[in-house]
């Protein structure tokens, strides 16, 4: 299973990759166009604004998945093994509560929004709130896999502390 993780975020990674690069280049196209020749790309913006919602969605499945949110330590690293143990069991259970919470508002939003259209490509905005239910799903799985590896005693301690140093301090 963490190997499928593993391999998931790494799609998930590509897929990141491969939408900022669509951005760039429909929004430096557009910026060209409307300068040089007076045209544009009409859906430009509409896109590069859907896109910049997937990747941050999917970023933040990858973000749990290193365990790369903002967090901060002073409490839990005082805490003896059991603590950080339990106050790691807990803040899995708080996010998966909150994932199902956001599965739960995006779900509503994507049947509320099936049949409206967007206003310049006129797709769906089910694609738009869908995001949020995949990062509940995806972000769920990978929690609900912590949770698992907690209760079979596969956590390690230095996985105890729900952060990750700065880049900064290294």
């Amino acid at each position: 299973m963490d190997r499928l993780i593993d391999r998931t975020c790494r799609g998930l990674e590509i897929l990141i990759v491969a939408a900022l690069a669509i951005m760039v280049v429909m929004v430096f196209g557009n910026v060209v166009l409307r300068y040089a020749f007076n045209s544009g790309i009409t859906a430009s913006e509409e896109l590069s604004r859907w896109l910049f919602v997937w990747m941050t969605f999917i970023g933040a499945v990858i973000a749990i998945r290193e365990r790369g949110h903002l967090g901060t330590d002073a409490l839990v690293a005082r805490l003896p093994r059991a603590g950080r143990l339990a106050c790691y069991g807990v803040s899995h259970v708080l996010m998966l509560f909150v994932c199902g919470l956001v599965f739960k508002g995006a779900w509503e939003q994507t049947r509320i929004n099936w049949t409206t259209t967007s206003a310049v490509t006129e797709w769906s905005m089910a694609i738009f709130y869908a995001s949020g239910l995949t990062f509940a799903v995806l972000g769920g799985v990978v929690l609900a896999f912590n949770l698992w590896r907690l209760a079979s005693g596969r956590v390690g301690d230095d996985e105890l502390v729900g952060m990750n140093e700065s880049e900064e301090q290294k």
